[in-house]
């Protein structure tokens, strides 16, 4: 029985086995999470359930807030599985066997391929070592940052804590906080403002990106997958910023309530970055609106980019996307940019990616408002959270059914797991055996 199961864990492709390791993190943190020394107050397993998943897929939903529920050990807990579930579980057990001087054989090297998003097998074991080297100068650099900030106000131990905790949080885009208002305390205060967004921006824009940019420091030595993270970032910052000030400015639940336009600033900023799969809040979500919120949904569906720690559908999928229906609209075959060419083979691969998650969104969203009569926009919203592994939440998540948080688990665990699992596919192509005549379909 035992080698027959063996037989079947060989067998099973890439995505399936990356797909098992992370239910066995989550399991395994959810275990931890219910034991008596990581509790203050009871909880149940599905809450212990929820909270294990949204920390292994960074999400940050909750459904009891980790600061008051758990002790430090617990929170220590939620921690490492934010470290795990945001830099690749795969990538921690290849650091280990390479530390311990063990080889990594090549159905390792597939299943890591898979999720650090590469296309080849060669030079992983360096990009394992790239990404925790980056990981762990920004998490340190955040974290002496924010204990000039929490070490004053909740002294030395809590607030160092506080500080190393918020760091991981912030720069793997998990969107946990350990205050049941986010971070609504500092949303006048330049170091909060600054830091955790500098975090998750870091941290969203991908290892390779950074890397590159650290190693080749030349625009035009840049790859077409960096540069165009980096201008469709930049382009997604400024104009989120911009109008989420516009259409806030003047609510007096938001940016209305502030005092000055230096706090009014910072506060839109901030929100308007965090949609990106980060989760933090310095204002009340629930409050947006209903433009805004619509405007938060379509960034959390885009989230950040390949080879990162944030979600979504990645920003260079919706920048394939617009340059496909540009090149469309211009008679073209070929898609242009940085004077690089994309052929018919991207826009495959983006139109399957694009295709699975709106699907999974819509069946989501369909599922939970059979059976929640609730806002329309509100479970758009929380759906939209879910998928993107971003954490925002307009108030609902908290206040569904044990059907409506297992159709949340599932929306998060398909959104961090799904677009790996996906990239296996897209990245094994198999020619056909047969070839029929060229047929025509009449569109539009």
């Amino acid at each position: 029985m035992k080698n027959r199961l063996l037989d079947r864990l060989h067998r099973l492709p890439p995505p399936g086995m990356l797909a098992l390791i992370y239910i066995a993190f989550i399991a395994m943190g959810t275990i931890l999470l219910m034991a008596p020394l990581s509790l203050r107050a009871p909880i149940g397993w599905g809450d212990a359930l929820f909270t294990a998943t949204s920390a292994v897929t960074v999400t940050g939903l909750v459904v009891v807030d980790p600061g008051t529920t758990f002790t430090f050990f617990g929170q220590a807990v939620i921690a490492v599985l934010i470290q795990l579930g945001g830099l690749g579980l795969m990538t921690f057990a290849v650091l280990l066997l390479t530390a311990l001087g063990i080889p990594i054989g090549i159905p390792q090297r597939i299943i890591l391929r898979e999720e650090v998003n590469q296309t080849s097998l060669g030079n992983l074991t360096a990009l394992v070592r790239i990404i925790f080297a980056i990981a762990l100068i920004c998490e340190g650099f955040a974290a002496v940052a924010l204990s000039f900030v929490f070490v004053p106000q909740f002294g030395w131990a809590p607030g160092v804590w506080h500080a190393v905790f918020h760091s991981v949080s912030a720069f793997n885009n998990a969107g946990f906080a350990l205050f049941p208002d986010s971070l609504s305390a500092w949303v006048a205060n330049p170091v909060i403002t600054i830091v955790i967004p500098a975090s998750f921006i870091f941290g969203g824009l991908g290892f390779v990106v950074i890397g590159e940019v650290f190693t080749r420091r030349s625009w035009r030595r840049l790859s077409l997958h960096s540069k165009l993270m980096l201008v469709g970032t930049g382009v997604l910052i400024l104009a989120s910023w911009l109008l989420f000030a516009a259409l806030e400015w003047t609510n007096p639940r938001t940016l209305g309530a502030l005092d000055g336009i230096s706090a009014r600033v910072q506060a839109s900023f901030f929100q308007a970055v965090t949609p990106r799969t980060a989760g933090f809040n310095t204002l009340p979500t629930g409050e947006m609106r209903d433009a805004t919120a619509l405007m938060t949904i379509g960034l959390m569906l885009i989230g950040g980019g390949s080879t990162s720690t944030a979600g979504g559908i990645k920003v260079t999928t919706a920048i394939v996307l617009i340059l496909g229906t540009l090149a469309f609209f211009r008679r073209r075959t070929v898609m242009q940019a940085f004077g690089r060419s994309l052929g018919t083979n991207e826009i495959m691969k983006v139109m399957a990616l694009t295709t699975i998650s709106i699907t999974v969104v819509f069946l989501s969203f369909f599922i939970l408002t059979v059976g929640h009569d609730g806002s329309f926009l509100v479970m758009g919203f929380e759906v939209a959270s879910a998928f993107g592994t971003v954490g925002m939440s307009m108030g609902a998540t908290a206040q569904l059914d044990p059907v409506g948080r297992a159709v949340i688990i599932v929306i998060m665990f398909l959104g961090r797991v799904g677009p790996l699992a996906l990239g296996f596919f897209l990245a094994t192509r198999s020619l056909p055996r047969v070839r029929y005549p060229a047929g025509q379909v009449y569109l539009g």
